[in-house]
């Protein structure tokens, strides 16, 4: 069955806008399928096409070898050009540059680009105000819905990678995980990382995997791997960059007890995190449903984040704790997670946070089934079944 994307309506709207549309994320989140779909919306409203594979040879040597052959092929190919795989074109900005710079009739512009650490660099640097950034993401509960019969607990055991909806064998899932993880070791990563190291980057994000929402210490992972802290720093931010992570900063501003260099990191995908460590087994079965759920929430507050908002965690260094600070317009919002509750108790962490942090003017506590509200200080603490971290009020509402 086909998945329609939530984003779809979004890329669609930007056929009017001059700039460059570019959508960036980890392989094999559905890129090429937008594209796809893109293209097919392009010819209903009757304009001309082109859609150019970059990992096909001879869509790659049609596009030319030189700035002035690839400006020409693109300006004179169609009303919608679509480049899949960008990153295998170095000087692509300086064409695309020179394409939106140009005063002759020009094509709108969509293009992916997987995980090249170059590809976000160079357009970002070269090319601001001339490029809009899509950010896609694996599939949200809401889009994983649509399937006949889909269960809400599948979301935090295979996770939303589209490649696994129109699997019929249940055996064929960790299989198609595994090949997504070989596939970003041997494609994306085997250039950026020395041989020899290949083996204890793979261990790091094994260990990364395991201890998923706890806080990460690069020193210690260092020494779990084998390898220098500066080695560990540069392959944690090769993760981030290559959109494989998501790093969680702790969040300090008034307490001297804070935990100030912390983080935590998450991988994209819960699926590619029970892959990693080998286990599928239903969550009534599992010792780590807590922390499946946290991650799930954690990827859905990142998923909603925009330009003027931050994903934070608090920790003093007596132990208390809050799971995620979403930080808007530099007022702090709390979130917790706590699957087992039954009744509209506060956690501790959280009135520790809302007493230290008077701006904090509302937060939010997930769980399992739980729906109720209830007020701390004249403030509104909501308490939310987990399933509902895909839409945040606070974090949609125009401030």
């Amino acid at each position: 069955m086909k998945i329609k994307r939530l984003i779809f309506k979004e890329l669609v709207a930007q056929f009017d806008e001059p700039k460059i549309s570019v959508l960036i994320g980890p392989r094999q989140v559905g890129k090429t399928f937008l594209l796809r779909e893109l293209e097919a919306e392009a010819q209903k409203k009757r304009l001309t096409t082109r859609y150019f594979d970059l990992e096909i040879p001879d869509d790659l040597l049609a596009l030319g070898a030189t700035d002035k052959e690839q400006f020409d092929v693109l300006m004179s190919s169609g009303d919608v050009i679509f480049v899949d795989e960008l990153y295998r074109l170095k000087n692509i900005s300086h064409v695309f540059k020179a394409i939106f710079d140009s005063r002759k009739k020009k094509p709108k512009i969509f293009a992916s680009g997987s995980s090249a650490l170059e590809l976000h660099t160079h357009l970002k640097e070269s090319m601001a105000g001339r490029v809009i950034f899509n950010r896609i993401f694996p599939l949200s509960l809401s889009e994983l819905r649509q399937q006949p019969r889909y269960r809400d607990e599948d979301a935090l055991l295979t996770g939303g990678m589209p490649g696994l909806v129109n699997l019929v064998k249940a055996d064929d899932i960790p299989k198609e995980l595994q090949n997504i993880v070989a596939t970003y070791i041997n494609r994306d990563i085997k250039g950026l990382v020395r041989e020899e190291n290949v083996r204890a980057f793979n261990h790091l994000i094994y260990l990364l995997a395991e201890q998923q929402g706890s806080v990460v210490v690069a020193a210690n992972l260092a020494n779990e791997i084998g390898m220098s802290k500066p080695t560990v720093e540069k392959y944690l931010e090769l993760l981030s960059q290559t959109y494989v992570c998501h790093t969680v900063p702790s969040y300090a501003r008034n307490l001297g007890n804070e935990l100030k260099k912390s983080r935590k990191q998450f991988l994209f995908d819960i699926g590619i995190r029970n892959s990693l460590i080998k286990d599928f087994r239903p969550l009534s079965e599992r010792n780590d449903a807590g922390f499946l759920k946290e991650g799930f929430v954690a990827l859905n507050l990142v998923r909603q984040l925009k330009a003027n908002m931050e994903l934070r965690f608090w920790r003093t260094k007596q132990g208390h704790e809050v799971d995620f600070i979403v930080v808007k317009n530099r007022v702090p919002y709390p979130i917790e997670v706590k699957s087992d509750i039954k009744r509209a108790e506060i956690p501790d962490g959280l009135k520790r946070f809302l007493d230290a942090y008077a701006d904090a003017s509302e937060a939010v506590v997930f769980n399992d089934c739980l729906t109720d509200e209830v007020s701390y200080q004249g403030r509104r603490v909501r308490f939310l079944p987990w399933t509902h971290a895909e839409d945040i009020d606070f974090v949609h509402q125009a401030m």
